[in-house]
């Protein structure tokens, strides 16, 4: 029996590692509503295609 599951959250934790932000960061993006969140419980977590998503809205260096 195989158990390949593809991963389609990440944990708070995880995705700052991944984003390469802090968690006081992090929760101000959410609060701001730049970063989307599923609460399961307790629980936050960030769907994976959110990282680029949310990357994707950062502004480059130089743009207004």
């Amino acid at each position: 029996m195989s158990t390949d599951i593809t991963k389609v959250t990440f944990s708070v934790t995880e995705f700052c590692k991944a984003a390469g932000i802090g968690r006081s960061f992090f929760y101000e993006e959410v609060k701001t509503g730049r970063i989307k969140v599923l609460k399961a419980g307790r629980r936050t977590l960030i769907p994976t295609t959110e990282l680029a998503a949310w990357l994707s809205r950062l502004t480059q260096v130089g743009e207004a």
